[in-house]
């Protein structure tokens, strides 16, 4: 087994790097092995674009795995939302960690069906705004990018009345006094994979694959693996405006999925139910019966 340090590589923001050590200290607690937390900037990081314009899956991640295959990293953690569905050979999600509060929340001074008709509400998810159309069209929906802190400054400087944020992050990084909200999923589906955590490794190196899956949550797993099936089947990107969840109690898969329209008017929502060791079937299925009854057509019209 390996006598130094493992580094974990992550990315600068106060939110990654806090849920990495998050992920690190848990490690350390279970082997004793000590761990190395190794900054990376990424694309995503740097750019002042929207995530829709940057093509969203994959910004933020490409960097740390470029640093997995030079070997200057052992392993990486993402927020799973931002891994593509499509997998590489090369590299492998080896640990799903137990997964932290799935939903969307609003941060602001009231709660979301008191905020006043025109308010402007911050987000850089059009998964968001298209749900969030669908329950209050009368506000104003307005894109922002950033940290979490900077977006939560926009309310204090006057220029948004609320943000909607991941309640998980706002957890993580002990912000979650100022949520006056938290959606469920009735309102507002969150991104496939939103509050869970992901451990990449390289496929080849069959030690680190063995120490790191000692975290991995099997009933994680097999919700998120739902999800994101139907993520990858309906061929959509984290920008896209589709949201599902799924939850596994043990014996059975719950899963929910939806697409909306980006104007909030019109929605494709389907839920289904089976065996935890059929979360890709469970997910291709739901995902087929989507399109069946036009979930394309909605997410085409985003995409204009």
């Amino acid at each position: 087994m390996i006598s130094r340090p493992l580094k974990l590589g992550t990315r600068r923001s106060l939110m990654a790097t806090t849920q990495s050590r998050m992920v690190a200290d848990a490690y350390t607690e279970l082997t004793g092995h000590a761990i190395e937390l190794v900054g990376v900037t990424t694309f995503g990081d740097v750019s002042k674009a929207h995530l829709a314009q940057l093509g969203g899956t994959g910004v933020f991640v490409s960097a740390l795995r470029d640093k997995l295959l030079e070997g200057e990293i052992d392993f990486a953690v993402h927020s799973l939302k931002d891994l593509p569905t499509k997998a590489d050979p090369r590299i492998e999600l080896v640990a799903l960690p137990a997964r932290h509060d799935h939903r969307d929340a609003l941060v602001g001074p009231v709660a979301f069906a008191d905020l006043p008709a025109g308010a402007r509400v911050g987000t850089g998810s059009p998964r968001r705004v298209a749900m969030l159309r669908a329950l209050r069209p009368d506000l104003e929906y307005v894109p922002i990018r950033g940290n979490a802190e900077t977006r939560i400054g926009k309310i204090a400087a006057g220029e948004l009345d609320a943000v909607v944020l991941a309640a998980a992050g706002l957890n993580r990084i002990g912000r979650t006094a100022e949520i006056a909200d938290l959606f469920g999923i009735d309102q507002l589906l969150p991104a496939p994979g939103q509050g869970a955590l992901a451990v990449e490794c390289l496929s080849d190196r069959a030690d680190l694959v063995e120490f790191l899956s000692v975290l991995d949550d099997p009933r994680t797993r097999s919700a998120v693996t739902a999800e994101r099936t139907i993520l990858a089947a309906l061929e959509a990107g984290c920008s896209a405006p589709v949201g599902a969840f799924g939850l596994d109690d043990g014996q059975t898969l719950h899963l929910t999925a939806a697409v909306v329209a980006i104007d909030g008017r019109q929605a494709v929502r389907k839920s289904t139910a089976g065996s935890p060791s059929e979360a890709e079937d469970l997910g291709r299925r739901l995902a087929a019966e989507m399109l069946h009854e036009g979930a394309d057509r909605l997410m085409g019209e985003q995409s204009h």
